[in-house]
């Protein structure tokens, strides 16, 4: 029977050395270049001592489906070795499956969890629907806050961040914060789906654990549902506990997907972070803009943090409209020829979605002239994007004269 070991340290190694070489190691592949799918629930034990011998340690080697087969290692070593200061990652079937596993994992009833107030909105469902009747209570901050002490009352135990926001593009002060939490024994979460480990390496920056989903950038081709919690070793166990008793499983197939994407995740946000700025920095000189939200132009209020902080970007962000209704933005959005309309991002196409805030803030407001579109820029050529958008922009703005 294969025994699991940690995976191979590729620490020294380039970052598209790492990304074509992590979770390839022998016991995982068995000689083949990607790991086969092993659609598994029942493993057979040659003889009792072998059966007992994994009873005792059944995270050492094959013991049932659920527990993971190589090449869902594969995947969760390959995520491990992206994370300096990893001990381990766990897969999910989803991003928000990644963050309610987490949470679970570290608050109990009479705790108090914090939740950044520009966080994904399932997030807050989770935490405001769920959380609340097992007894625990939510509270929300200003994700602009570097200094949280003052959200801090005895029973807090955790935090849970989300930089940038995925709507407003909030970037968070996250050594301040994580100093901040530590101090106080209190653990911090974040979602680091925007950047990946790849523009941001947050258990370098003091968070205990980060989440991604997987869905988005790692699948990176629509098609896949899936998420991760990478933890340092003190929230490691915790984080086991809590994946294996909430009965936590990924596809197999699905996990040959994503790291199939991960292959190639390098290249892909280096065209997606090109194409988006390109993008952005049109759109902020376009007579019908009024702002846009892309921490990686010197205009974001929370650039100096992203330039400290982040290695680069990648290709979410948003813009608000000078004027005009979210009913307005029929006339822009219905006739986009690029650009689709739908939720999630990440995949090679490119997507408009128009933003209500409405529901999404509970501590904080945001005032804009006009509606917000968050704007997913893919792999198709920044140009023939930009022409797009300059069509629908002289629609939209034609409805006014």
């Amino acid at each position: 029977m294969p025994r699991r070991q940690p995976p191979a340290d590729l620490s020294a190694l380039g970052l598209g050395t790492r990304l074509a070489t992590a979770g390839r190691e022998p016991r995982a592949t068995a000689r083949f270049v990607n790991p086969p799918v092993a659609r598994a629930s029942t493993i057979l034990f040659p003889t009792l001592a072998a059966l007992d011998a994994a009873i005792r340690a059944p995270d050492s080697g094959l013991y049932y489906g659920r527990r993971g087969t190589p090449g869902i290692w594969a995947l969760e070593d390959a995520l491990t070795s992206l994370e300096p200061g990893a001990a381990g990652t766990k897969l999910y079937p989803s991003g928000v499956a990644a963050i309610s596993t987490a949470l679970l994992a570290v608050l109990k009833a009479g705790d108090e969890l914090l939740v950044t107030d520009s966080a994904y909105e399932p997030t807050r469902l989770f935490a405001d629907q769920l959380l609340k009747p097992l007894g625990i209570t939510t509270r929300y901050f200003d994700p602009r806050t570097c200094h949280i002490t003052s959200d801090f009352t005895p029973e807090t135990r955790a935090i849970l961040l989300e930089s940038p926001g995925s709507l407003t593009f909030e970037v968070h002060d996250l050594p301040a914060i994580t100093a901040t939490a530590k101090a106080r024994g209190i653990t911090t979460i974040l979602d680091n789906t925007w950047a990946t480990p790849l523009r941001l390496q947050p258990l370098a920056l003091g968070v205990d654990i980060s989440i991604q989903a997987l869905t988005k950038y790692v699948g990176g081709h629509s098609d896949v549902m899936m998420g991760s919690a990478t933890a340092t070793a003190a929230l490691w166990p915790r984080l086991c506990r809590a994946h294996y008793r909430l009965g936590m499983n990924v596809s197999p197939d699905d996990a040959a997907l994503a790291l199939r994407g991960l292959r190639t995740l390098g290249l892909r946000l280096d065209r997606h972070e090109a194409s988006a700025l390109a993008v952005a920095r049109w759109l902020e000189a376009h007579p019908a803009v009024h702002s846009v939200l892309h921490p990686a132009l010197p205009s974001h209020p929370d650039h100096a943090l992203f330039t400290r902080d982040f290695s680069g970007a990648t290709g979410l962000f948003a813009f608000v409209l000078k004027r005009g209704t979210r009913a307005d933005l029929a006339t822009f959005l219905d006739g986009l020829h690029h650009f689709g309309m739908g939720f999630s991002w990440g995949g090679y196409e490119s997507l408009a979605l128009p933003v209500d805030l409405a529901g999404c803030r509970s501590s904080t407001r945001t005032a804009f002239p006009g509606p917000l579109v968050r704007l997913r820029i893919g792999l198709e050529d920044a140009a023939d994007l930009i022409a797009d958008l300059e069509a629908g922009l002289t629609r939209y703005q034609a409805q006014f004269a």
